[in-house]
């Protein structure tokens, strides 16, 4: 069974070593015993694991998602249930998202049209529009 040292698993995964040491911290990934002389070794279940991180991540799943999904991938029917409720919890999160970010885009692009038209008064509207905000 093929092992890797930190560093190894790091340039394996395209994982920072600082990442995979936090993903430890968090329990996301099980940290090897350390032998009395030499370094840890990963197994091949911690390069898996990580590439599974690696590709949920970008889906727009949570840490905690992520462990558990890691958790249910039993392959069971009643598993494949959760994961499609976890999957769907993310996809209300990133409309949720997406609904804000169109509000900026518009309330930005209002300001935008503002400094455009040239009525200005003096200030920038943006600028003014920033210290309003700041006061309330």
């Amino acid at each position: 069974m093929e092992t890797y040292t930190i560093g190894q698993l790091a340039a394996r995964t395209d994982v920072s070593v600082e990442t995979i040491r936090y993903y430890e911290r968090t329990g996301l990934l099980d940290q090897p015993p350390r032998p009395t002389a030499g370094y840890r070794r990963y197994p091949e279940d911690a390069r898996r694991r990580l590439a599974f991180i690696r590709k949920a991540k970008p889906l727009g799943f949570t840490l905690s998602e992520i462990d558990e999904l890691l958790a249910l991938s039993t392959g069971s029917e009643a598993a494949c249930g959760r994961v499609e409720e976890t999957a769907t919890r993310s996809i209300r999160r990133i409309e949720e998202r997406m609904r804000a970010l169109s509000q900026m885009q518009r309330a930005l692009g209002k300001l935008v049209a503002e400094c455009r038209t040239g009525e200005r008064n003096g200030d920038c509207p943006i600028i003014q529009a920033l210290e309003e905000a700041e006061d309330k």
